[in-house]
């Protein structure tokens, strides 16, 4: 049974491990957090990242947190509606879709579907060497172990990414701003709306719905060049945060306030990740580690739940030899990861003006393509491009002790 190290514990990871564990190999999961991290934005379920989904049995579990967002509204300063998408315009192809959920949520249920795994929750990878035959790990803890494969399911900021391909700034490009997502009482009913307020100098103020309706999750975005900042260092990060929004409209008030004592707080930049090739001998990237498009382009969670699928799903069908399935892999995901990650048009600029004139224009913009005139032309353009992938059944064949239940459920 050949085992396989994977680095990152969020979505790609145990998605990963699922497939891999039902395919017969033996997974283990290293994930820095000391556990299942909560919070986080609201991630979606469309097309054939549902597809997977449904495959691994997650639908029951998800449909129980699932969020039912009606659409996005943007607001002024004084919290009257400008512009709005509601979800049921675009036909469930636009910014909320039918199947909204926490990214806490998913990597939860992913986390116990997955039980079975061995995890190394509060450890990293520090070095790797590889050779024909394994790949030698050392962990931050101190301990070494041998692997036949690693994969780096580990993010934008994947450690396996820089100690196997190389340094960061030759695959992360920075698009130009930094999010921060986090906890916090509602301060008002949002009605299952998520909500945005936009203002000048390129910021965004948003509330989306959480399942319990006493709280929202806050999200705090701001254009800025690329930033020096120590990512272990969560009070400088608020810092950071808390001094571009002070003295704003709308809810910003209500949401720094409750800064200070947010214990889900994550920043992290927008932006893009490219990779060109996705394996370098017995070590391969998975999800936002070797493709991310950014938040801006908004399928990060399918594109790492299909990643994992068709991944696991190659290696199995090339009987665990890696020279053959990471080609393979790359191959059958090259044109729909290409597809997923293009930003919508104007990019951050379009999304974030800096000036109140540009605000003003680009909530006109919104308005006439959603007014009924347009509506139905936007809906066909949003639905034109169907997933640009063939979803293979990959063979489960291969003596996996388990069977799993996600067989069953299928």
């Amino acid at each position: 049974m050949k085992t396989v190290l994977i680095s990152g514990g969020g979505i790609a990871g145990p998605a990963v491990a699922f497939w891999l564990r039902r395919f017969g190999f033996a997974p283990t999961v290293v994930e820095i957090a000391p556990g299942p991290r909560p919070g986080g934005q609201t991630v979606d379920l469309r097309g054939v990242s549902r597809v997977v989904a449904e495959r691994m049995g997650l639908m029951p579990a998800v449909a129980e947190r699932q969020l039912h967002e009606r659409g996005l509204a943007y607001v002024r300063a004084d919290g009257r509606q400008s512009a709005a998408m509601p979800a049921e315009l675009l036909d469930g192809a636009g910014p909320v879709a039918e199947i909204e959920i926490l990214r806490g949520d998913l990597a939860g249920i992913l986390a116990d579907a997955t039980h079975e795994v061995e995890y190394l929750y509060g450890d990293s990878v520090t070095e790797l060497t590889q050779d024909s035959s394994g790949v030698d790990v050392t962990f931050a803890s101190g301990t070494r172990r041998r692997f036949d494969l690693v994969l780096g399911a580990d993010g934008v900021h994947s450690r396996v990414r820089r100690l196997a391909f190389g340094p960061e700034e030759e695959f992360v490009h920075h698009l130009g701003g930094y999010t921060s997502y986090f906890t916090v009482e509602a301060p008002e009913d949002l009605k299952h709306w998520m909500k945005l307020y936009t203002a000048p100098g390129g910021r965004w103020v948003g509330l989306r719905p959480d399942r319990d309706p006493r709280f929202a999750k806050a999200l705090l975005s701001f254009r800025s060049p690329v930033l020096r900042y120590d990512r272990r260092d969560v009070e400088a990060q608020k810092q950071q945060v808390r001094s571009r929004f002070e003295g704003l409209g709308w809810h910003a008030p209500h949401i720094l306030n409750l800064l200070a004592a947010a214990d889900d707080f994550y920043l992290d930049s927008t932006s893009r990740v490219v990779v060109p090739e996705w394996s370098r001998g017995r070590i391969a990237l998975v999800g936002d580690a070797g493709y991310c498009g950014s938040p801006m382009a908004g399928h990060g969670t399918a594109l790492s739940l299909v990643g994992a699928y068709v991944l696991a799903g190659e290696l199995a069908a090339a009987d665990g030899d890696h020279a053959r399935a990471f080609p393979a892999y790359q191959r059958r995901m090259r044109a729909y990861v290409e597809q997923r990650m293009e930003l919508p048009p104007g990019g951050i600029k379009m999304a974030m003006p800096m000036s109140r004139f540009g605000i003003a224009y680009r909530d006109l913009v919104l308005r006439v393509m959603t007014s009924r005139l347009m509506a139905g032309t936007l809906a066909k353009a949003a639905i034109a491009k169907p997933d640009a992938i063939d979803l293979p059944d990959y063979s489960v064949q291969r003596g996996d002790p388990l069977r799993v239940a996600a067989e069953e459920a299928e």
